[in-house]
């Protein structure tokens, strides 16, 4: 079960909780309701203003610990654990509640935090980060299950809003605050200060949650997993130990990488047979094709989005501040797309929106290192991650939309969760095919000193991330002419 799949949202009409006797109640905000609303939704507002801040502090943390060839295993290792952590998240809250695995999450949410911020070395910067993603992957599963059973079915599409637009100031606020933190304070404080953060609304929600939630969500099915269940968990890890094993097998670059990388790709190649649908990735038409796309769209995006920072602070010598505000707009624009496609006047042109917006996503990426060339101005970035942002925004809404729309209701969940893992899976391995490339060119030891120029770096290893990755989201928009299924 996937943080989207929709027998998270259903079981609240049947599970007898306080939800359905709260009739009376008639907003999120209202008094029934608001100490957990304002609870839940400051929990995603931090875990978002984390996701956005990091990307920022990035750069000098790496450069600090010395582990620039291990930048993208930083990002790409808190997706392949949150992806196990999805899957664990849902089948613990199906057998107990929802209450262990968010309380479990953002333990190790803040404990990733907490060791990532004190690292004295990269690779255990990256395991901070590692327990960050499953932590992330518990909460936002156990979250949604809240929402199904606390809150009636009026409701829902209320604090689901506010979900959502707790990821826009995130969005536009966090890269500067981060970059502002990094500079005068220093870059652990972005991890170390968070935790502390969390306190408050955990203590508002957990009682509401412990009142309106907990439990298992049917008596009689607590204790042991259905064969199903633990046949999905087995996936889900097999997975994650594979695209584990594939990462760093490409971050080593060394002949006798190939064999952790063999054995992760048997690890990967049949879990992935077992969870996303029959002809994905030969884009069959329907189906397959939609749970593609989402795959090539965040994949290419968040892999070139990671690299640039890095490419701003080391190349065109901008402090983490300015570095950060050229991600600043895209919260808006991305917001924007998800509003247009939202729109019914637009729902007959839904594929051509997704081909519009596949094209925008890629002409972005194609554009940033044009800012590689001194003469041409950094603000270009920002201008050109805004356009791709809106083009996101189309994409990604879009593709839960068709999802649905080809899914039977029996087949909601499990193509759910399918999309969901296509999403990270794509990450982690444009992730780490965009790091490989980079520290193969020498982005490893790149670097802005006293005495060199930004020039004397290499501008190639990032080109070499930016340019084929904007071949990956052409790819995207060929997919979305094969939507809909004839």
């Amino acid at each position: 079960m996937s943080a989207l799949e929709p027998r998270d949202t259903a079981v609240a009409d049947t599970s007898g909780t306080a939800a359905g006797r709260d009739a009376s109640a008639d907003t999120v905000l209202g008094r029934a309701y608001r100490s957990l609303s304002i609870g839940i939704v400051s929990v995603v507002l931090l875990i978002a203003f984390e996701a956005t801040a990091v990307g920022t502090a990035m750069p000098v943390a790496a450069r600090e610990l010395h582990g620039l060839p291990l930048y993208a295993f930083a990002f790409s290792g808190y997706f392949t654990t949150s992806l196990f952590g999805m899957v664990l998240a849902g089948q613990w809250s199906d057998r107990r509640g929802p209450l262990g695995p968010l309380t479990g999450g953002i333990g190790a949410f803040a404990a990733g935090l907490l060791l990532a911020g004190t690292a004295a070395s990269m690779w255990v910067f990256v395991l901070g980060r590692a327990v960050q993603g499953l932590g992330g992957g518990l909460v936002i599963v156990a979250l949604y299950v809240v929402v199904g059973r606390a809150y009636p079915e009026r409701l829902r599409p209320a604090i689901m809003a506010a979900f959502a637009a707790s990821w826009v100031v995130p969005s536009i606020v966090g890269p500067l605050a981060s970059g502002a933190v990094t500079e005068h304070l220093g870059w652990r404080w972005v991890f170390l200060g968070i935790p502390v953060l969390v306190v408050l609304p955990l203590a508002m929600a957990l009682p509401q949650i412990r009142r309106r939630a907990a439990g298992p969500v049917d008596e009689d099915g607590a204790g042991q997993p259905s064969g199903s269940g633990r046949r999905r968990i087995r996936l889900a890890l097999g997975i994650s130990l594979g695209a584990g094993l594939l990462q760093y097998a490409v971050q080593d670059l060394r002949w006798v990488s190939l064999l952790p990388g063999a054995a992760g790709a048997a690890l990967l190649v049949p879990a992935v047979r077992g969870l996303l649908p029959r002809g994905t990735y030969r884009a069959a038409r329907g189906l397959p094709s939609v749970v593609l796309l989402r795959g090539l769209a965040a994949g290419s995006f968040v892999a070139a989005e990671s690299f640039v920072p890095l490419m701003l602070v080391t190349q065109r010598g901008l402090s983490p501040t300015l570095a950060g505000f050229s991600l600043a707009a895209g919260g808006a624009t991305w917001a924007m797309g998800s509003w247009v496609q939202s729109r019914p006047r637009m729902a007959p042109h839904r594929e051509r929106l997704m081909t519009l917006g596949m094209v925008l996503v890629a002409a972005a990426i194609a554009t940033a290192p044009s800012v590689l060339i001194d003469s041409v101005p950094v603000w270009t970035v920002a201008l050109a991650w805004g356009f791709g942002c809106f083009g996101m925004g189309l994409v990604i809404a879009s593709t839960s939309v068709l999802m649905l729309q080809l899914s039977a209701p029996h087949e909601a969940g499990a193509n759910s969760a399918a999309l969901q893992i296509s999403d990270a899976l794509s990450n982690i391995l444009l992730l780490a095919a965009g790091g490989a490339a980079f520290a193969a060119l020498g982005g490893g030891s790149t670097a802005v000193s006293a005495t060199a120029t930004a020039t004397e770096a290499h501008p190639a290893a990032f080109a070499a991330v930016f340019l084929p990755m904007a071949g990956v989201a052409l790819v995207g928009a060929w997919v979305t002419t094969r939507l809909r299924a004839t």
